[in-house]
């Protein structure tokens, strides 16, 4: 399992992304505490250059500008809607209805072209913003003047403005507009006692509020540069989170693994391009149901979560349809203590390509082993077959001894096409593949294959086999298995008073890859004997040596092909050999 728990830690970063199960591979913790270090770090040492940022992108600035022009336009639109609500006295205005009305309208229609400015305007600049609050004060202290002064409580949207701004604003820009608030509130004061308007005129309230408005204002400094620093820290986050997500993602798709993470439904949640070339299917996209990718996969992944006796972390073997593909599938729950009914992390393998190095290791192991036993074993066997072949020339030997002669020459014989056979297995070099047009290859393994064995016309016969079909795989090797295929054919067809032999070829329903078929017309091979005749020195003919079926299989699986063993309807056998895709052989091999 270290295979797996290695590409879990390979992937599950990417995986939390979107998990937020209760089976998460996250500890929430040891994330905030490896989260807050670096943001401590990075805070203090870079503080004013963060802050410079922040000003130079002004996203918080815009955001802050549009919700405080919307509360402007909301503030005019009631300013003046109080006013046209008939009572005695007026709500607002009273002292000064044409001016109240004038401003509050003037004031109602610049809402609206700053709102209009600010959609033009991506970034809105600093002088437009201290327009604003400048306009803002003083359209509110007109309207505060035509109405009864401090008392009637308009000023107090001073202290919302000019903190607002204050907010947006670069240092020193709040104190002066404060400043400026304070200026106008008094000299309103000032007009109103000149005027006569006593009622007006409060000093005690006048200085308050412009105390009030120097302590917002000043306040809202530190408080500022707090939030551009911090706004500054979201987006370099939000940028190094983007990067890192998109640098997951990358790695999981360029993984040699095949991949594959389903939710607790057995939905699609991640699957790399590796995965989706070995399931083959042109329909396999993040999101969509497992049961519609790979049918045996999904019942497999209901059963393990059902069926608690079975092992928490599965390995089985699937095969596709047509027996064309053989896939190793990996189960490695996301849970934090193995949940089976939270996400699933699936890892493909393809059995063919494992085969295929173990294939290769295999061979060298027999290498040196079939060398030992052509020392050790062939050179005595050949002594006793010479010896009995120089008794037999002896004129005193009777024919029983004779007999028992000849049976020694049999079994040393057979004994020696043995050692032929392992040591070819054993020397068996690399397969070269090339691309070859089956038809003609066909045609011409077939005229050489029935003058050899001087076969009749008609005992021997190649089927209609579409021109453009093509395969891939070693020359010698695809020779050495159709060969073997065939004469196998022909001794067991023989077995029934006639030799009937064909060989077809196509491609298969369910995945369009090439095949070719040996078919005899011979007794068959019964339900039993089936399941062991690839095996290793097993034969049910007597005088074979049982090697050649197991030859074969091996060579196929050298080549990334298959070969089995189908019933034929009516009686005799079906070998096919189920080819590799050549598109997909060369899609791996660019890999």
């Amino acid at each position: 399992m270290d295979k797996v728990e290695f590409a879990i830690a390979r992937t599950s970063h990417f995986v939390g992304l979107w998990d937020r199960s209760p089976y998460s591979v996250y500890n929430s913790r040891m994330n905030q505490a490896e989260t807050e270090a670096p943001l401590k770090r990075t805070f203090r040492g870079s503080r004013d250059a963060l802050i410079q940022k922040a000003i130079e992108e002004p996203d918080l600035s815009r955001r802050l500008l549009v919700t405080l022009n919307a509360f402007r336009l909301l503030n005019g639109a009631v300013l003046l809607g109080l006013f046209f609500i008939k009572s005695d006295p007026r709500f607002f205005g009273h002292e000064n209805p044409a001016l109240y009305l004038t401003t509050a309208s003037a004031y109602l229609l610049f809402a609206v072209l700053a709102g209009l400015l600010m959609r033009q305007r991506k970034q809105p600049s600093v002088a437009l913003a201290t327009a604003q609050i400048v306009v803002d004060i003083i359209a509110i202290v007109a309207m505060m003047h035509a109405s009864s002064g401090i008392s009637s409580g308009i000023g107090g949207l001073l202290v919302i403005f000019v903190g607002a701004g204050s907010l947006v604003l670069p240092t020193r820009y709040p104190v002066v507009l404060a400043a400026f608030a304070t200026l106008v509130i008094l000299g309103q004061q000032v007009l109103a006692q000149l005027m006569g308007l006593t009622a007006s005129a409060n000093y005690p309230a006048a200085g308050i509020l412009s105390g009030i408005i120097f302590a917002i204002a000043l306040a809202a400094e530190p408080l500022a540069r707090r939030i551009q620093a911090s706004e500054a820290l979201a987006r370099q986050f939000g940028v190094d989170l983007k990067n890192l997500s998109e640098l997951n993602q990358y790695i999981v798709q360029h993984l040699r693994e095949s991949i594959v993470v389903v939710d607790a439904h057995d939905d699609i949640r991640l699957i790399n391009s590796s995965a989706i070339r070995l399931l083959d299917s042109a329909f396999t996209i993040e999101g969509m149901p497992l049961e519609a990718s790979f049918g045996p996969l999904a019942r497999h992944i209901r059963e393990w979560r059902k069926n608690r006796s079975l092992s928490s972390h599965p390995e089985f073997t699937l095969t596709t349809e047509g027996k064309a593909d053989r896939i190793t599938a990996h189960l490695a729950p996301l849970g934090k203590t193995g949940e089976r009914t939270g996400p699933i992390l699936i890892f493909l393998e393809d059995a063919g390509l494992m085969n295929a190095r173990v294939q290769q290791s295999k061979l060298a192991s027999l290498g040196r082993l079939s060398a030992s036993i052509a020392h050790e074993i062939r050179n005595p066997v050949g002594a006793m077959s010479h010896a009995a072949q120089l008794l037999a020339e002896s004129e005193a030997l009777s024919e029983d001894d004779v007999r028992l002669t000849e049976i020694i020459q049999t079994h040393s014989s057979r004994v020696s096409h043995i050692i032929d056979n392992v040591l070819q297995l054993s020397r068996r070099e690399s397969s070269r593949p090339e691309l070859l047009p089956l038809g003609d290859w066909l045609r011409d393994f077939a005229e050489e294959f029935a003058g050899t064995l001087e076969l009749q016309e008609g005992e021997f016969t190649i089927g209609d086999i579409p021109e453009e079909l093509e395969v891939r795989m070693d020359r010698g090797h695809l020779r050495q298995v159709l060969w073997n295929l065939c004469d196998n054919a022909v001794k067991y067809a023989s077995e029934t008073g006639g030799i009937l032999v064909e060989v077809n070829g196509g491609r298969l329903q369910s995945d369009k890859r090439p095949y070719i078929e040996v078919v005899d017309s011979g007794l068959g091979v019964d339900e039993a004997t089936a399941d062991k005749i690839f095996e290793p020195f097993f034969t049910a003919r007597s005088g074979g040596t049982g090697l050649g079926l197991y030859i074969s299989r091996e060579l196929c699986e050298l080549n990334r092909a298959t070969l089995v063993y189908l019933d034929r309807p009516g009686g005799g056998s079906i070998f096919r050999i189920v080819f590799s895709d050549p598109r997909r052989w060369d899609t791996q091999d660019e890999e």
